[in-house]
């Protein structure tokens, strides 16, 4: 259903006003300057982002990053959506998609992914694709009200990726 292609700057403006959106911000902030925020992932050679396109456009971005440690290997993943394109299974799309291609091309074998706690409909997508709670981050995440909120790490085994 969808496309990931990887993110280039004419990409900037599109994700900003994405993550500018209040549903996303509350979980994805990035200072006052969001296209300033996504150059510098586009510009962290740590990090791999890339743009989720549906109908022949930008609708969100995912993100990955890998442990480079050959005893702890795994790759990481985050990943936001247009909130007007929720609820039609492309996120789980883009994360399923995302995980075979790190599968086939890199190897990976372990995904790792820890949304906030309260952010239930996240956790839903991810349990989707396979994804299953290993345990809470507490305090994890500092947010824009100044409190720690808890975090919830999650993995997946390449083995439990679901179709």
């Amino acid at each position: 259903m969808v496309t990931l292609r990887p993110a280039t700057v004419a990409d900037v403006p599109v994700l900003a006003a994405i993550r500018a959106d209040p549903e996303v911000r509350r979980w994805w902030r990035g200072g006052d300057d969001l296209a300033e925020s996504i150059r510098a992932d586009l510009d962290d050679a740590d990090l791999a982002l890339y743009a989720i396109e549906h109908d022949d456009r930008v609708i969100g971005a995912i993100q990955w990053h890998a442990e480079p440690d050959p005893d702890y290997r795994h790759a990481s993943m985050d990943i936001f959506l247009d909130p007007a394109v929720r609820g039609a299974g492309l996120g789980v799309d883009a994360i399923r998609t995302m995980a075979r291609y790190l599968i086939d091309e890199y190897g990976h074998h372990r995904f790792t992914i820890d949304p906030a706690a309260a952010n239930s409909a996240a956790i839903r997508a991810y349990a989707k694709v396979g994804f299953r709670p290993v345990g809470v981050l507490r305090r994890y995440e500092r947010g824009e009200d100044g409190r720690w909120h808890d975090g919830l790490l999650m993995d997946l085994l390449a083995d439990d990726l679901t179709d």
